[in-house]
C-alpha cells in the first residue's frame, strides 16, 4: 500500500465539470510534477461534495482545507503555497460556513428541522474512489468479513427484513422479501444484478455513488450473493457513464487481487465474481426484465410477468435485481444493525432517500435526507428557496415516471405510503421543482413525448396510447383542443396504467392523470379561452 503525505480531491459533479474541473485536475498534476512531488501527493476527482456555491472545489488532506471556487489560473499558487511551502492559501479558501451534506448526524426526526444524514453517500466525496485501501480504512469490506465469518445466509436476510429497507428504484418493494424469494427459489445457478441503468431524466444519484464509492456496490453485491446463494453478479450500467465504468472495473480488479472477489473468499468456501455489462441508452432497459433480456444479448423488451425474475430471471435462473441506491444501504445496515436503520425515517419507510434537486430553486444538486421529509422542507432548507423569489407551483418527482405534485401536497411526508395515500408516487428521487411560470400542459406534453419515443412498441396500449396522448396535448397547447378530448386523456391515463405490459406504459399516463386532477382549470383555459395562463404555449399553431 503506497503512502502519500497529502491527498488532493477535486469535485467532479456535472456543474464542476462545466466550470473546468477537468482542466484543474490536469493542471494540479502538472504543477505537482514540476515541483517534484508526484510521489508524495495523490490527486483524485471525486463526486458531489455538497458545496454548490463554491464550485469547482479542491480539498487538501490531511489538513482538510477546502478551496473554492478554484480557477485554472489559481492552481500554481495553490500548489506552491500549500503543497510545496506548507502554508494555507488563504485567498482561495471557500467561505467558512458549514458544508451542506455534513451538517449533522441525527438518530431520528423529533420535531426539529432535519439535518442531512448520509448513509448511501457516506463516503462519496471523502475517499479516493480508485483506492481499495482508502475504502478499507473507512470501514469498507468490514461488513462482508463479518457476514462470512459469523452470519448464516438466513441471518443476513432476516436482518435486512427487520430493517424494513424498501427498494429505492421507485416501486418501494421490501428488499428483504425479494432476497428471501430468490434464496428459496430452486435453480442450478443464481445471479445478482445491480441495476445501474439510471435512465430517468434529471436523475444522477446512482452515478455519484458509482463514481465516488464503487467498492460499496461490490461489497453489497457480494453480501447479496452470499445471502441468496448466487456465485455470479452483473452490473448493468449506462453506456454514457464512462467514468463510473472505469472506476467499477478498477474496483473489481482490486477486489479480486485482494481476494475479496473470486474463489474461496476469505477461506469461507464462498465464490463470487462480478461482470460489467454496458447498456446502449434505451430507457426501457431500466425495467428489470428488459434489462435481463439485454444482458442475454436480446432486444431490450419487457417479459410478461409472472414468472418473475426471482424464480425465472437471467438465463431462466433465479435472479436478484436491486438498484444502486438500494444496494448502497446494505453494508451500513448489517454493520450498525436493523434497529439503528429503523431509527431513521418513518416506521413504514425507514432509512434515508437521495434526491436530485432541479429546477427553479437557488441550490441544485443531490441531498440525502431521512424518509418522511416534506417537499416544503427540501425546498426551504436544502434548495435555499425558490429562485428570484418566485412562488412554488409544482414538483415533478422521480423523473418521467413519477408524479406531478401540486403545492397543496408540499407538506405531505415524502415516503412510499404517505405518497400512495395522496394518490402520487415518489419515483426514483428526482425533484424537478417548478415556479408559477411553468405550464402544466407543456410539461405533460414533454413527458408524454419522452414516453412516446422511448416505448419499445411491444404492447399496443403503450405504443398507441402515448402517441394519442401526445397528439391531444399538442392540440391543446396550440389552441385547437376540444373539451371532449379531456375525457379521452382521462381514459388514456387509466388504460395505460391497467393494460400496459411494463412500468414504462403503466406510468406514462401519470402526467395526464395529475394535470386533470390538480390543474384542470389551467388545462381548460387553453381550450375555452385559447390562452396559456403562463404564456409558455403558442396559441397560433406554432410552438414558442
Amino acid at each position: 500500500m503506497k503512502t502519500y503525505r497529502s491527498m488532493v480531491l477535486v469535485s467532479s459533479d456535472p456543474q464542476s465539470m462545466d466550470l473546468g474541473a477537468a482542466m484543474i485536475y490536469h493542471k494540479l498534476n502538472d504543477e505537482i510534477k514540476s515541483f517534484g512531488m508526484e510521489d508524495e501527493i495523490s490527486v483524485t476527482m471525486v463526486g458531489d461534495m455538497g458545496r454548490h456555491d463554491a464550485l469547482p472545489i479542491v480539498v487538501v488532506y490531511p489538513e482538510a482545507v477546502i478551496y473554492g471556487p478554484v480557477k485554472p489560473v489559481d492552481v500554481h499558487y495553490l500548489v506552491e503555497e500549500h503543497l510545496y511551502k506548507g502554508r494555507i492559501a488563504a485567498g482561495l479558501q471557500a467561505s467558512a460556513r458549514e458544508l451542506s451534506g455534513r451538517i449533522a448526524w441525527i438518530s431520528a426526526r423529533k420535531g426539529t428541522l432535519p439535518a442531512e444524514q448520509r448513509i448511501v453517500l457516506e463516503r462519496a466525496g471523502l475517499i479516493d474512489p480508485d483506492s481499495i485501501e482508502d475504502y478499507i480504512v473507512h470501514d469498507g469490506y468490514q461488513t462482508f468479513g463479518k457476514v462470512l465469518s459469523s452470519l448464516s445466509p438466513q441471518q443476513v436476510i432476516a436482518e435486512i427484513e427487520k430493517s424494513g429497507l424498501r427498494g429505492r428504484g421507485g416501486a418501494g418493494f421490501p428488499t428483504g422479501a425479494k432476497w428471501r424469494f430468490v434464496a428459496k427459489a430452486q435453480g442450478e445457478r443464481k445471479y445478482v444484478i445491480c441495476n445501474a441503468d439510471e435512465s430517468e431524466p434529471g436523475t444522477f444519484k446512482d452515478r455519484l455513488v458509482l463514481e465516488g464509492d464503487p467498492h460499496s456496490i461490490i461489497e453489497a453485491m457480494a453480501i447479496a450473493g452470499y445471502a441468496v446463494g448466487a456465485n455470479e453478479g452483473y452490473i448493468y450500467i449506462r453506456g454514457e457513464y464512462l467514468l463510473a465504468q472505469e472506476r467499477l472495473k478498477r474496483a473489481i480488479q482490486e477486489a479480486t487481487e485482494y481476494g475479496i472477489l473470486g474463489a474461496n473468499i476469505f477461506g469461507s468456501g464462498f465464490d463470487f465474481d462480478i461482470h460489467i455489462h454496458t447498456g446502449a441508452g434505451a430507457y426501457i432497459c431500466g425495467e428489470e426484465t428488459a434489462l435481463i433480456e439485454s444482458i442475454e444479448g436480446k432486444r431490450g423488451e419487457p417479459r410478461p410477468r409472472p414468472p418473475y425474475p426471482t424464480t425465472n430471471g437471467l438465463w431462466n435462473m433465479p435472479t436478484l435485481v436491486n438498484n444502486v441506491e438500494t444496494l448502497a444501504n446494505i453494508p451500513a445496515i448489517l454493520r450498525h444493525g436493523a434497529s439503528w436503520y429503523r431509527s431513521i425515517g418513518t416506521p413504514s419507510s425507514p432509512g434515508t432517500k437521495v434526491y436530485t434537486m432541479l429546477g427553479n430553486v437557488n441550490v441544485t444538486g443531490l441531498v440525502e435526507v431521512p424518509m418522511g421529509i416534506t417537499l416544503r422542507e427540501v425546498i426551504t432548507i436544502y434548495a435555499k428557496g425558490m429562485r428570484n423569489g418566485s412562488s412554488f407551483k409544482l414538483a415533478q418527482t422521480g423523473g418521467s415516471s413519477g408524479s406531478i405534485i401540486p403545492a397543496s401536497l408540499q407538506d405531505t411526508p415524502m415516503d412510499f405510503d404517505s405518497f400512495m395515500k395522496a394518490g402520487v408516487s415518489l419515483g426514483s428521487g428526482a425533484l424537478l421543482i417548478c415556479d408559477e411560470d411553468t405550464c402544466v400542459v407543456d410539461l405533460a406534453r414533454v413527458l408524454v413525448n419522452f414516453f412516446r419515443n422511448e416505448s419499445c412498441g411491444k404492447c399496443n396500449p403503450c405504443r398507441i396510447g402515448t402517441q394519442r396522448a401526445y397528439d391531444i396535448l399538442t392540440n391543446i397547447s396550440e389552441g385547437t383542443g376540444q373539451l371532449r378530448e379531456l375525457d379521452d386523456l382521462q381514459i388514456l391515463s387509466e388504460y395505460l396504467e391497467k393494460l400496459s405490459n411494463c412500468g414504462l406504459g403503466q406510468t406514462a399516463g401519470a402526467p395526464l392523470r395529475d394535470i386533470l386532477k390538480h390543474f384542470r382549470a389551467e388545462v381548460e383555459a387553453h381550450i375555452r379561452l385559447k390562452v396559456c395562463p403562463t404564456g409558455a404555449c403558442a396559441m397560433s399553431g406554432k410552438r414558442i
